[in-house]
């Protein structure tokens, strides 16, 4: 489970999202008046969460854990537009914007690792493959 390089991938996900739960963006998003964000960006955000640390644990289904890494690709998107939203309705733009953005940066990163898991359960596929071969 840990030998492998998408559980390190997909715990780097993880945390890139736990790190947004504590960013200026997020608070950003509990003071704004519109009601339908807040529970937006946190029921993906955290879904995405949950489904890639479910996806660390299906090392022995690969077919499966490539699938339910794709639905926390689907959700990290959807909290990805969300945070850009939050973004551009604060209206301002200055210096200190620039930690608000780091918030959607770290959600477009934990996106990156999900692609780079999903990236390095096909090559562990691959490779079983080619060992089948061999023997």
């Amino acid at each position: 489970m840990i030998q492998r390089i998408q559980t390190v991938y997909l715990v780097v996900a993880i945390f890139l999202n736990i790190v947004f739960f504590f960013s200026p963006l997020f608070v950003q998003a509990r003071m704004d008046t519109s009601e339908w964000m807040l529970p937006l960006i946190t029921a993906a955000s955290a879904f995405a969460m949950v489904l890639s640390l479910y996806a660390v644990f299906l090392y022995k289904n690969r077919l499966r854990q490539i699938q339910i890494t794709s639905y926390a690709c689907l959700f990290q998107v959807i909290a990805i537009g969300s945070g850009a939203g939050i973004f551009l309705s604060m209206g301002r733009y200055s210096q200190d914007s620039i930690w608000e953005l780091a918030g959607v940066i770290a959600l477009v990163f934990a996106l990156m690792f999900e692609f780079l898991a999903i990236r390095a359960i096909k090559s562990d596929i691959k490779l079983i493959k080619s060992m089948d071969r061999i023997r």
